[in-house]
């Protein structure tokens, strides 16, 4: 097998982001529980574009150029919209 992989960029980004906010203080009443957190991601990664990439090397250079102030603001809006339908709606219970 070679070592070429499937790495979506968008997704890493946000997954890291969800659970830096989920464990803030201004989420401290919010689920932790696996579901809501999944869900929260899910919704976010069918709003904003997927960035597939092949290669450590590749993942490297798309991470830096997603990581501009625009596009992270944007996906905090996106996150902060998906924490409250989650809240709202939880699949949970």
């Amino acid at each position: 097998m070679s070592g070429i992989k499937l790495i979506n960029v968008t997704e890493e980004i946000v997954k890291g982001l969800v659970s830096f906010l989920l464990h803030g203080v201004e989420y401290q009443t919010f689920c932790h529980c696996e579901q809501c957190e999944m869900d929260v991601n899910a919704i976010v990664l069918n709003v904003l574009p997927a960035r597939y990439v092949t290669s450590d090397e590749t993942r490297d250079a798309v991470f830096k150029q997603m990581s501009t102030p625009e596009y992270l603001e944007e996906i905090n809006k996106q996150i902060i919209r998906a924490l409250h339908i989650v809240k709202q709606y939880p699949k949970h219970l």
